[in-house]
């Protein structure tokens, strides 16, 4: 059976992830309080992070980076800007 959480993004109920994703205590509340949806919504918004600021996940100030814009997506209801990038109309 399907875990579900309610989503801090997307403010509703729906499924939650499958096993905890982010190590420490930022995981554990991504695990309980972000759903599979919302999961999905911030993988794309980091990859185009990644790339737009050219980061390498192997240096410390460039995962803090990502992880700032992770938890001000995910639970501070702000969206990642990437210059240059427009979001798809509606």
């Amino acid at each position: 059976m399907a875990r579900t959480v309610f989503c801090q993004l997307l403010q509703k109920e729906a499924d939650g992830l499958d096993f905890q994703l982010y190590p420490g205590e930022l995981g554990k509340r991504i695990f309980d309080n972000i759903s599979k949806e919302a999961w999905g919504q911030w993988q794309a918004k980091q990859t185009m992070l990644i790339n737009e600021k050219k980061l390498n996940m192997m240096n410390v100030d460039d995962r803090k980076v990502i992880e700032q814009a992770m938890v001000e997506f995910l639970f501070e209801g702000k969206d990642v800007v990437i210059e240059g990038y427009t979001p798809p109309a509606k």
